[in-house]
């Protein structure tokens, strides 16, 4: 399959989700929005990742306008798409959900849950019913009238599916040397930096196993 991950910056790319696409035998191409462009190729398969603006900030980033666009045309010709984060925060909107500050950020390891749906869904079966995820957001989203909520926190909702389209609010994408990138980019967002760094040594090896099984498992599924 041809697979586009869709990018908002240097630091915020496919990570193990394009190390299980490359290792299946896809072709992976990254368009970064941001610096323009035209989408290289019809894809099959559509990835989008994350990045330090919000969804809802299109007079700041009026590229932003332009990839609500491209999105709700994937999503009315129904083409599997997998958002993250901004991603998720995006897809969401491009279905007609509103994005908006969420009631309290999350950054660093947090808990989730999933829903009846979510343990029943072939992607997210992959996940335990609970988990620590890793998280970097202030914003959250509606989830879409037509779609199936599958997973949430104490803070906000976490997943959902629409059609062929699957949406994140967690990072299950995210390597430690994005992690450590992050953190030198935007400190401030952290209370203790060092631990954070301490927690994502302990814990993102396992972290990554189980992201790379739901890319395989959303890449086997569509």
């Amino acid at each position: 399959m041809r697979v586009l991950a869709l990018t908002h910056g240097p630091s915020v790319g496919a990570g193990v989700f394009g190390d299980v696409v490359e290792a299946a035998g896809h072709e992976l191409v990254e368009w970064c929005l941001p610096l323009g462009g035209e989408a290289p190729f019809d894809a099959d398969v559509i990835l989008v990742f994350g990045g330090a603006m919000h969804a809802d900030q299109e007079q700041r980033h009026p590229w932003l306008l332009r990839e609500l666009g491209f999105l709700e045309d994937a999503l009315e010709r129904e083409k599997p798409l997998f958002g993250v984060c901004l991603g998720a925060q995006l897809l969401a909107r491009a279905a007609g959900a509103s994005v908006h500050p969420a009631r309290e950020s999350e950054v660093g390891w947090h808990g989730v849950e999933l829903t009846s749906a979510g343990i029943d869904d072939p992607v997210f079966a992959q996940l335990p019913p609970r988990f620590d995820a890793f998280q970097w957001h202030h914003y959250t989203y509606e989830v879409p009238a037509a779609a199936v909520e599958l997973a949430r926190s104490p803070a906000c909702t976490q997943a959902y599916r629409l059609g062929r389209a699957y949406g994140i609010q967690f990072h299950a994408e995210v390597t430690e040397t994005m992690v450590s990138r992050w953190l030198e980019e935007d400190p401030a967002d952290v209370s203790d930096v060092e631990r954070l760094r301490e927690e994502t040594d302990s814990r993102i090896r396992g972290w990554n196993a189980l992201g790379r099984r739901v890319c395989t498992a959303f890449l086997e599924t569509v």
